[in-house]
């Protein structure tokens, strides 16, 4: 759909949506947004920056009149989580994004939308480029945050001038997030010995789970499909002669994976007793399934007799043993927060194949020695199969600044307009203001967004009238502000 903007009343905030949904930007591809971030402050006879990761700082000059005000940063990521339903053709490396709309709701055509963190890149462009009462300004566009936050990581912000930030990467209108987890990836590679074996070739796929963001839905209770269907051919292999010959699920260190498959050697006779099998597990799992996975199916397809590798009987166990204690979901809720989760992991990441194991897990808290003692937990398994660690992409936590002038103030524009108070909270997801309170400890910081759901998933989608809502309200804090 094209020129969807015209329907809205804030054009500018969703024609530049529109505009750098049709670049391609998934995490590590993001080049082609900073040249045209670049062409937008030259057009706009910006001041910018660019650094040597991508990352670009685009600067504004105060309204006439507010030159003393204290100084406004900006902040979002260019970059965005790329998954797609199994029938898509989508090419995230070189298709644009086919925007839809159903009610209120802006969505992307069997894709994640990139509404996180799309839309702050829209609201950041639109401020730049239009007329509107604000103090100095620095906007600040990140790369590569959705694979460890890399961009934040490595950005300079030594002379950065402002000293409000805010960071424009919420998903939930009516809350200011005010503190978040830390985290850190942690890989898993290893050999697994194959053997050659005869017999039929079937596949067990798990499919029609939801999946979810890591941090924001980890609390939800959605299986994840690779630790359940490791459970379901765990149970399948006491009961049946069955092999091994590949496990596959996920993509995304932070997606919970909404699919998984297996291939098996088993036995002719057995078919009709694993089809048996297999669909009373399905019932066993439907039973325990929350009700955004309520459409789980295990498919079982038989293809032919065949000659093959498959793992082991003894690696088998090990990576069954693995894959059924790896510590997965929510670890620990918070003393402090009621309903926040303190500790999680999620196993994003898991291929075996060709006797090559390949995992990344993400472990997330807002207690830092949780965090290690989670990640140990991880380590110690992976070190028992002799697995090569490697750790990555351990970012800090924002912590709560009990004394914030920024979040004060937000909170009074806020119900000045609304008429109603909004929530002040700490989240169990990664943001990037860990590195920027942990850089520069005298940034003042807060985080808002509008309404999204189901993120880092293709039916993620972005509330149209929330959008317009909070960019309201970011104008009126930015006019405000002293």
């Amino acid at each position: 759909m094209k020129d969807l903007y015209k329907n809205f009343d804030e054009q500018r905030v969703f024609y530049y949506f529109e505009k750098i949904s049709d670049i391609p930007r998934g995490s590590g591809n993001t080049k082609g947004m900073t040249d045209f971030l670049v062409e937008f402050a030259k057009e706009n006879g910006l001041e910018y920056s660019v650094d040597e990761l991508g990352n670009v700082i685009i600067s504004k000059k105060a309204t006439s009149g507010r030159e003393s005000d204290e100084g406004v940063i900006l902040q979002g990521h260019v970059d965005m989580v790329c998954e797609k339903d199994a029938d898509s053709n989508h090419d995230f490396t070189k298709d644009g994004l086919d925007l839809q709309i159903d009610g209120d709701w802006l969505y992307a055509n069997k894709t994640t939308l990139g509404g996180d963190d799309g839309i702050a890149v829209a609201y950041m462009l639109a401020i730049l480029e239009g007329d509107y009462d604000a103090p100095n300004l620095e906007c600040i566009f990140t790369v590569d945050e959705e694979i460890g936050l890399l961009g934040a990581k490595g950005l300079d912000v030594s002379n950065l001038k402002g000293k409000y930030l805010i960071n424009l990467d919420s998903e939930e209108d009516g809350k200011i997030w005010v503190g978040c987890a830390g985290g850190m990836t942690i890989s898993n590679d290893m050999d697994v010995d194959m053997v050659s074996v005869e017999g039929i070739e079937a596949t067990i796929t798990l499919s029609g789970l939801c999946g979810g963001h890591s941090g924001a839905e980890i609390d939800k209770g959605r299986m994840n499909a690779t630790i359940t269907l490791a459970r379901v051919l765990n149970d399948l292999s006491y009961e049946f002669d069955v092999k091994i010959a590949s496990l596959k699920g996920g993509n995304k260190d932070n997606v919970i994976p909404l699919l998984a498959n297996a291939t098996i050697i088993c036995n002719i006779d057995d078919i009709d007793d694993i089809t048996k099998f297999l669909e009373d597990y399905e019932k066993l799992l439907r039973n325990e399934a929350c009700e955004e996975d309520s459409n789980l199916k295990l498919k079982f397809e038989v293809e032919m007799s065949v000659v093959r590798d498959v793992i082991n009987p003894k690696d088998l166990q090990k990576v069954l043993f693995l894959l059924n204690l790896l510590p997965n979901g929510v670890a620990a809720m918070s003393n402090d927060i009621k309903g926040l989760v303190e500790t999680s992991s999620n196993l994003g990441i898991f291929s075996l194949e060709g006797g090559n194991l390949h995992m990344e897990a993400s472990v997330r808290s807002s207690i830092y020695s949780k965090k290690i003692m989670i990640a140990n937990k991880i380590i110690m398994l992976c070190e028992m199969m002799n697995g090569k660690i490697d750790v990555s992409g351990d970012y800090p936590a924002w912590a709560y600044k009990k004394d914030s002038k920024l979040r004060k103030t937000m909170i009074e524009v806020y119900e000045d307009i609304f008429k109603v108070k909004p929530e002040a909270v700490v989240i169990h997801a990664g943001l990037e203001c860990g590195y920027f309170a942990d850089m520069r400890p005298d940034f003042d910081i807060v985080s808002i967004g509008p309404n999204m759901r189901d993120i880092h998933t293709s039916k993620e989608r972005l509330s149209i009238s929330s959008t317009e809502k909070t960019f309201k309200y970011l104008t009126e804090v930015l006019k405000k502000i002293k």
